[in-house]
């Protein structure tokens, strides 16, 4: 339960401060959402493995480091989260009308190529400095992964949204920034992405294929979203 309760508050204060920073229009707002995402990677890396994404789930589950089971908990505390924090963030900062994002034509294709590259860049950073049996104890990962995400808001932020997560994406739905009828794209961009990044990572350290999946709460793999 600890693990689950540590993946709801890392989620919860990245997609509060994704609200906040983007419905108050907050300059650098990026560089705020990668920096509250590495600390709490850092916070809760030990306990949980501290994913706070979906995708990142499924690629950590893909490259067989944690359960189906516990996997299908973490989905449901990283949802619920994010639509909390969504709400806490829209109360907070009452913006007013918002204007959503709502891709049409080619937009629809490039919101899915621009979320599904930067998706897959953030599970492979995720994956290669977290569970990698080259870092098995380091201090860079969650610098590493919080800057990936802050390096994808600024280059694709003002073409996909710049989601990464399907928790941030329902939760930028759930404030009116993303259209409810095109939450597929990112849903299915997120997702294809940290899966197609699992592969890869599992071609590129044969190595690390077969290792035992990490099942004692006490010594999680520090992973992060």
């Amino acid at each position: 339960m600890r693990n689950y309760l540590t993946e709801f508050i890392g989620t919860f204060f990245l997609v509060f401060t994704v609200g906040c920073t983007v419905l108050g229009k907050v300059p650098l707002a990026p560089l705020a959402i990668g920096a509250v995402l590495m600390v709490m990677v850092y916070a809760g890396g030990h306990i949980s493995g501290g994913h706070y994404n979906p995708a990142v789930t499924l690629a950590v589950l893909v490259r067989g480091r944690i359960a189906p089971g516990d996997a299908a908990a973490y989905w449901v505390a990283q949802v619920v989260a994010g639509v909390l924090a969504a709400l806490t963030a829209d109360y907070i900062v009452n913006p007013g009308p918002v204007a959503e994002l709502s891709p049409t034509g080619r937009g629809i294709g490039v919101a899915l190529l621009a979320e599904a590259l930067f998706t897959f860049a953030l599970a492979f950073v995720v994956l290669n400095v977290a569970t990698s049996r080259d870092h098995p104890v380091n201090s860079f990962y969650g610098l590493a992964i919080g800057f990936t995400v802050a390096a994808g808001a600024f280059a694709v932020g003002g073409v996909s949204g710049g989601a990464f997560n399907p928790a941030v994406a329902l939760g930028a739905a759930t404030m009116g920034l993303f259209a409810w009828s095109k939450i597929w794209i990112w849903l299915l961009a997120d997702l294809a992405g940290a899966a197609v990044a699992a592969g890869i990572f599992l071609v590129l350290n044969p190595e690390d294929h077969g290792t035992p999946v990490e099942t004692s709460p006490a010594e999680p793999t520090p992973v992060g979203s």
